[in-house]
């Protein structure tokens, strides 16, 4: 069997209701094509932090002195810190953990250093709507001030192997 062109006259233009679903897919994509940009620059939804390179080695060194200045107990084998409120803190995620948990004073403002130490990992609050993208080899610097007492569950949100449905973390606030 051999392949034959179509005839000449094959195409038929749009009518009637295809032509007003393809204007209204017209339409929408043009409304969520300027959405994007409004959102960006007018949603407040983008990090204000700061952002620095590091090693892996060497932020997981700050957070050993971090953890042996501020270490309150041990939570399932990870060391609870309570730092100073207005202090620097810090939080690295690796395979398959985030380490250490957190203790923090309600209405207290801190600056959370995060960083990755092996792949990329997706930092995520619950039940607050905060995700944050976490790469090895770079110190995030976040501005947070902590308003709801409780205890606040870490959960990655970048899938990073077969240990990822097991990296969890917590920051408690009092």
């Amino acid at each position: 069997m051999s392949i034959h062109p179509p005839p000449k006259d094959w195409f038929k233009g749009p009518e009637g209701g295809e032509r007003l679903w393809i204007g209204v897919g017209f339409v929408w994509c043009m409304i969520l094509f300027m959405a994007m940009p409004f959102a960006h620059f007018r949603g407040n939804q983008n990090s204000t932090g700061e952002s620095y390179e590091t090693t892996p080695e060497a932020f997981m060194d700050r957070i050993e002195r971090f953890v042996q200045a501020n270490q309150v107990g041990e939570l399932e084998g990870i060391p609870i810190v309570e730092p100073a409120p207005g202090s620097d803190i810090y939080l690295i995620g690796q395979m398959w953990r985030w380490y250490p948990v957190l203790k923090l004073a309600k209405d207290q403002t801190y600056r959370l250093h995060v960083s990755s130490y092996d792949l990329q990992h997706g930092l995520s609050l619950l039940p607050m709507n905060m995700n944050f993208q976490i790469l090895p080899g770079y110190d995030h610097v976040l501005t947070i001030t902590p308003t709801t007492r409780g205890e606040f569950s870490l959960v990655c949100n970048e899938f990073c192997g077969i240990g990822h449905h097991l990296m969890t973390g917590r920051i408690i606030v009092e």
